[in-house]
């Protein structure tokens, strides 16, 4: 099988090179970054000419792209040079309504897609041991378990088109809760006066813990805060299940302040940065910094 990788980034990459060495699939590239390609390349893969030149002659077409209009933009190309039978594959965070707009889009042409966003961050496509929530026709999802199975651990088909999206979502908005009621909590203890180690000892090994103080907490105690993800990519997806609640009727209580407090980490200049520079914005309204 003759499979296409657009968008072979942070998160792109390391799942494209997982295929790579763990099928027999000829793969083929393409990214406006040339060293992403080289970086698939050396493994193997061949580098596409453009997104319409994989999109002609691969069976999977996949992408991994940072935005819902980019998805839109290059899945149009797709479905202007695919042909009918192709499948399209999308592992991006999307919204939606984008998702299912794009489905229908590619339906008219004959194209089958399956979206599956993906959780476990640049460590878990690298490890290939991510989270992948797939949306679509159940049959295409266990035909393509296979290579599913060669980037993820876990695989999980949640429904139709759009329920892909759902999940993610749902996900993201939690871990972001977690984090940012994370970054209070550690920012309490150090003002308490308690020694953070112990601290971190005692919340690791308890009820409080999660993924999300695990990451704040490791950032914040090393100060560095250098994007494995990036705060604007969180605003992003907080954003979408933001719009998620509005479309549905769902008052939120919760993570409408915590978008508020991602807003202001991005207004100080840290949307490049680490998501994990929340814990920032409480450093600096109270002048003290949560180190270990």
């Amino acid at each position: 099988m003759k499979v296409g990788f657009i968008g072979v980034g942070n998160m792109g990459g390391p799942m494209c090179r997982n295929i790579i060495k763990n099928t027999n699939h000829e793969v083929v590239v393409f990214d406006l970054n040339p060293d992403a390609i080289k970086a698939c390349t050396d493994l193997g893969a061949s580098a596409g000419a453009s997104v319409a030149d994989i999109a002609g002659r691969c069976d999977v077409v996949i992408t991994s792209l940072p935005m819902p209009r980019h998805v839109e933009a290059v899945a149009a190309q797709i479905g202007a040079h695919a042909n009918p039978g192709t499948v399209y594959i999308d592992l991006s965070t999307n919204a939606v309504d984008c998702a299912q707009r794009v489905h229908a889009m590619l339906a008219e042409k004959g194209i089958r897609m399956l979206e599956a966003p993906v959780s476990g961050g640049v460590t878990g496509a690298t490890a290939g041991t991510i989270a992948i929530m797939v949306g679509g026709d159940e049959k295409l999802f266990d035909e393509q378990l296979p290579l599913f199975s060669s980037f993820g651990k876990n695989v999980i088909h949640v429904g139709p088109v759009g329920m892909g999206s759902v999940a993610k979502l749902v996900n993201n908005m939690l871990a972001f809760c977690n984090a940012a009621a994370a970054a209070e909590a550690l920012m309490l203890g150090k003002m308490a006066g308690i020694d953070l180690g112990k601290l971190h000892q005692v919340i690791s090994n308890s009820s409080g813990n999660s993924f999300g103080f695990g990451n704040l907490a490791a950032k914040a105690f090393a100060g560095d805060f250098k994007a494995s993800f990036a705060l604007d990519l969180a605003h992003k997806d907080l954003r979408l299940a933001l719009q998620l609640a509005d479309s549905v009727g769902m008052p939120g209580l919760i993570a409408p302040q915590v978008m508020a407090l991602y807003r202001m980490a991005q207004a100080k200049g840290w949307g490049g940065d680490d998501s994990a520079s929340v814990i920032r914005v409480y450093e600096e309204a109270l002048g003290q910094q949560v180190r270990n």
